[in-house]
């Protein structure tokens, strides 16, 4: 039987999960600048904290999410998205109590789930990079955090950047939208798509977002969220603009954008690419605050922020960019063998050379030397440290440094009893004859 991988996998073959790694580690030492500490969750949870965090009306729960009844009849997704978890994690392990800094930030890296239409970018398990920022409402932290993402993508060179913003306004306010919407829509109600009837009055504000044409002209000329802010979520928007403008960071108002989760409110806002080869205006990071979770989700009042991206779509905008990846797997040493009477000698002197910290690869497939020589350079090794017949009977190796072409030959009991003086000293040799 021939077994093949599910529609919507993808397999991640060593060649290109080197970009992956390449990814993951820049976006890390990001990271790490801004103080976020990483959170790992499960893959799966309780349903019901997908439907409840995310909302039962999005697409998400009600069409994509993976759910099924385990062994013991407990109802579990796996899940569609990160921040439900976190946040389940955040209220379950105290992690806003007294002795933990506030604001609390977190950080993600991994798969993601939902049953969509696959395409270029978006697979049915797909991974996010995600942040997550608990315990302030200062709208510092809003603008510190859609900083944070700027400044993730332009690490990479990526120039063609827009972000969107937009305010969705607190409690009050998109009570006051809400009703304003849908008077708006009413009047219009049999030109809607099915899935906007059935969202109108249970969650007008996804109308907004429809994909479907007809309803994206019907609410071209919708009242604006923005028209509906009371004074509270005016001002903290307002500081927002404000500060994004201290900083220099261009910003564009989007009073239509919504989010597709129902969790958000105030500030929402998109990180979008115009590469001409990526479709214009495609968004590529999204998140923005959401102060009621922790609280529905069973943790006491906390507000918090957050965004996601795709790693499967930054890849594509970057091949798309000739990105220039820094080689991930340089070696140290290739051990190059000459013979079969030396694969136990050569099998000691690679772990040996590991053991001290080397990164180290050794031939096994007996291949000529030339060939050999040629991996160790493929792969940048510093070093080639020789191993035949007549090295094996005088217990020694030939070390060569492929930058400067240099060798020197090496008593292996010298190596073997003291490494680190033994090897300094012929890395120094080498140098001197290489200049």
């Amino acid at each position: 039987m021939n077994y093949q991988k599910l529609k919507g996998t993808v397999d991640i073959l060593p060649d290109e999960s080197e970009k992956w790694q390449v990814v993951e580690q820049q976006a890390r030492a990001i990271l790490s600048n801004y103080q976020f500490k990483e959170i790992r969750t499960p893959l799966f949870e309780k349903f019901d904290l997908f439907a409840r965090g995310v909302g039962e009306t999005s697409d998400i729960v009600s069409k994509e999410m993976y759910d099924f009844k385990d062994k013991g009849d407990r109802h579990i997704a796996l899940r569609p998205e990160g921040t439900a978890g976190v946040v389940r994690a955040y209220v379950e392990n105290k992690l806003y109590a007294p002795e933990y800094h506030k604001p609390m930030k977190l950080y993600y890296i991994g798969s993601m789930f939902r049953y969509e239409r696959p395409q270029s970018g978006r697979q049915r398990q797909f991974n996010q990079v995600g942040v997550e920022v608990f315990g302030s409402k200062n709208p510092a932290v809003d603008v510190e955090t859609m900083a944070l993402a700027m400044d993730l993508f332009k690490s990479f060179g990526i120039e063609d950047l827009k972000l969107v913003i937009n305010s969705l306004g607190d409690a009050e306010s998109r009570l006051k939208y809400r009703e304003a919407l849908i008077a708006y829509l009413e009047p219009h109600f049999d030109e809607l798509s099915n899935d906007s009837k059935e969202r109108l009055y249970k969650n007008p504000l996804r109308v907004l977002d429809s994909k479907d044409k007809k309803d994206k002209v019907l609410v071209a000329d919708a009242p604006s969220v923005l028209d509906f802010l009371n004074e509270k979520s005016k001002q903290h928007f307002e500081a927002v603009k404000e500060m994004l403008e201290d900083l220099s960071i261009p910003y564009e108002i989007d009073k239509n954008m919504v989010r597709g989760l129902d969790y958000y409110n105030d500030t929402i806002f998109e990180v979008m690419t115009t590469h001409p080869k990526f479709g214009a205006n495609a968004t590529i990071c999204a998140g923005g605050r959401y102060d009621s979770l922790v609280e529905e989700v069973g943790g006491p009042e906390t507000p918090a922020f957050g965004f996601g991206f795709g790693i499967e779509r930054l890849l594509i905008l970057l091949d798309f960019m000739n990105y220039n990846y820094p080689k991930v797997s340089t070696i140290d040493a290739y051990v190059v063998t000459i013979g079969e009477k030396v694969n136990k000698a050569a099998t000691k002197l690679t772990q040996y050379l590991r053991q001290n910290n080397l990164s180290v690869e050794r031939e096994f497939m007996n291949r000529k030397p030339g060939k050999q020589f040629k991996t160790a350079d493929k792969w940048d090794a510093e070093f080639v440290f020789t191993m035949g017949e007549d090295e094996l009977n005088e217990n020694r190796v030939t070390i060569k440094a492929l930058k400067s072409g240099q060798q020197t030959d090496i008593d292996l009991g010298e190596l073997y009893s003291n490494f680190e003086a033994t090897f300094k000293e012929v890395e120094s040799r080498l140098m001197k004859k290489g200049e």
